[in-house]
């Protein structure tokens, strides 16, 4: 790793951080074709591109100089598109610069404006910040940008996401013409396209995205779940992984509250970022994580932008990602510059289909399993109870004369008893899953699948006067008294008592309510926002395209009464 002489500033501060090999984006804006171009670069998250275009800037900033200038109006300006990604890159561009004597001072919303307009006052070679708080500082003068001598667009595509158009635009006609304009963005929409054509200059294109190259630090698994037991997936997940900082993506804010506050019922140290937090609070439990308070983060995918948490290894989807690029950018929370981590999408059996188009898109290939279950984590639990680092230790003489103490007291066996104990007493516990199997028709279905209708109840004739129910989803989708109790239970805020027979067809299933619960049933039922499966009367009037007249009036009616197993 030679980018520059070895007294070079930038190669000692390297040297300090223990880089020994660069990663392939920061080797690709080096190389004697991008030499004082601008960049158009497309690069998957987590690859090192602050570092990247950090040595990027060397050549415009420093030139054959060892030293910065001492510091006035900037040299160089980063834009990005959130508060924690301005955060690191200022935090980033620091260590990298500090040896040159450079300056590096932040500006983004939700801090100080006025403390930030001092520290612009007092001098900066670079520039770190958010667009809108950026403009801001142009407007009103505070920051001054007819030095610049180079602009950095992190994350482009998302600064348009979030609509930061407009601000992106003043900024780049506001800042000099005879600049080095450098791009990056995970993804080269047509929008992001446009924007470099418009702004840049014979700009040279590196693409880094395609292909295995973005994931070669990612393990991809795929678990399938029963459509009531997401939370238990990912509290058997986190346990089974076991990860030092762990990552839980949501697609609404309520979702993330729910989240949040299951795992913490479950003993987790957990805490939410969405998009109703201020600042101060977003600060706090990223804090939390950080020092470890907290070791897992639920989030939203706006909420989550940005966010470079340390010894992150898993990162779990508890939602479908919306698109292809949602689901690498949520990816990319973990693998990040060379360190490997897991990713875990979590596919109800309704959801299969997409979740396959979603892993395509991404060229993603990964491995299809079940949730890890309560025996496989019992499992890991007495492995690494044995590995322990307290065993391994030598004990000193106060340590022994209070083990001989117990023993004698006790016997050894008790002793070891209560260590296991004391052990369990501080983990989460795991939860009982359903494998729902593949799900695919016609193959691999669950044992006695076809075997008839399945029947729970208290008599022979079963409840007596209940309303009968049905459901979308039968044998093709391994329907399972296992997992359709718990979800109709909790869909129609009804007791397992209130359950009469329960009769599972190829492509549907139909059960039995109590008929004094049947209108508190169907009141439940039109109230959930977004059901797993869908759920209605059996004398509903029938779907486009279904048969009418007697033959339909015949498959409406309730199958022929069986006594319970």
């Amino acid at each position: 790793m030679d980018p520059f002489p070895s007294d070079h500033p930038l190669m000692r501060a390297l040297a300090e951080r223990a880089y020994t090999d660069l990663t392939t984006v920061q080797s690709a804006v080096l190389d004697d074709r991008a030499r004082d171009r601008d960049l158009l670069v497309s690069a998957q998250t987590g690859s090192g591109k602050t570092v990247a275009y950090g040595l990027a800037l060397a050549a415009p900033l420093l030139g054959e100089a060892p030293q910065l200038e001492p510091a006035g109006e900037p040299l160089a300006l980063v834009v990005a598109p959130t508060r924690e990604l301005a955060m690191q890159v200022h935090a980033e561009l620091g260590w990298l610069y500090r040896a040159a004597g450079g300056q590096v001072v932040s500006c983004v919303g939700g801090m100080d404006p006025r403390a930030e307009a001092r520290q612009l006052g007092r001098g900066a070679h670079i520039v770190v910040g958010t667009p809108g708080r950026l403009r801001d500082h142009l407007e009103r003068g505070n920051l001054r940008a007819a030095r610049l001598r180079a602009v950095v667009l992190d994350e482009a595509d998302e600064m348009l996401d979030l609509g930061f158009r407009e601000d992106l635009e003043f900024i780049l006609e506001a800042v000099p013409a005879e600049r080095r304009t450098l791009l990056f963005s995970a993804t080269l929409p047509p929008a992001i396209v446009a924007l470099a054509k418009r702004y840049q200059r014979d700009a040279w294109r590196i693409a880094l995205s395609a292909g295995p190259q973005g994931h070669a630090d990612i393990e991809h698994r795929i678990v399938r779940i029963a459509p009531n037991e997401v939370e238990h997936a990912v509290v058997n997940l986190l346990r089974f992984f076991d990860s030092p900082t762990a990552m839980v993506f949501c697609n609404t804010r309520e979702a993330v509250r729910h989240m949040q506050a299951s795992l913490a019922e479950r003993g987790f140290g957990a805490v939410g970022l969405s998009g109703e937090l201020s600042q101060n609070e977003r600060n706090h439990a990223l804090q939390a994580l950080r020092d470890g308070r907290a070791r897992v983060c639920i989030a939203t995918d706006v909420a989550a932008r940005g966010i470079d948490l340390p010894n992150l290894n898993l990162v779990i989807h508890a939602e479908l990602p919306r698109n292809a690029e949602t689901l690498q950018h949520r990816s990319g929370r973990t693998g990040r510059a060379g360190r490997k981590g897991v990713s875990v999408l979590l596919v109800p059996l309704s959801r299969r289909r997409k979740a396959e188009l979603l892993l395509h898109s991404a060229g993603i290939r990964g491995e299809w399993s079940g949730a890890p279950s309560a025996e496989d984590i019992r499992r890991l639990d007495e492995e690494r109870l044995l590995a322990h680092p307290f065993l391994a230790e030598a004990p000193d003489e106060t340590d022994l004369a209070m083990a001989q103490a117990l023993t004698e007291a006790h016997g050894p066996e008790a002793v070891a008893a209560a260590l296991v104990r004391l052990y369990r007493s501080q983990l989460p516990a795991a939860e009982e899953v359903f494998d729902p199997g593949p799900g695919l028709p016609g193959r691999e279905r669950r044992a006695g699948a076809e075997s008839g209708p399945i029947r729970r109840g208290r008599d022979d004739e079963g409840l007596g006067g209940a309303v009968w129910f049905r459901m979308n989803c039968g044998r093709q989708k391994n329907a399972d008294p296992r997992w359709l109790i718990p979800l109709i239970c909790r869909h129609g805020k009804v007791t397992k008592q209130d359950i009469g027979a329960i009769r599972i067809g190829e492509r549907e299933t139909r059960f039995e309510i109590r008929a004094e619960a049947a209108g508190r049933f169907l009141g439940a039922l039109r109230r959930v926002e977004r059901p797993e499966v869908r759920i209605e009367p059996l004398d509903a009037a029938p779907a486009a395209g279904a048969p009418r007249g007697p033959k339909a009036k015949a498959a409406r009616r309730p199958p022929p009464a069986a006594k319970a197993p």
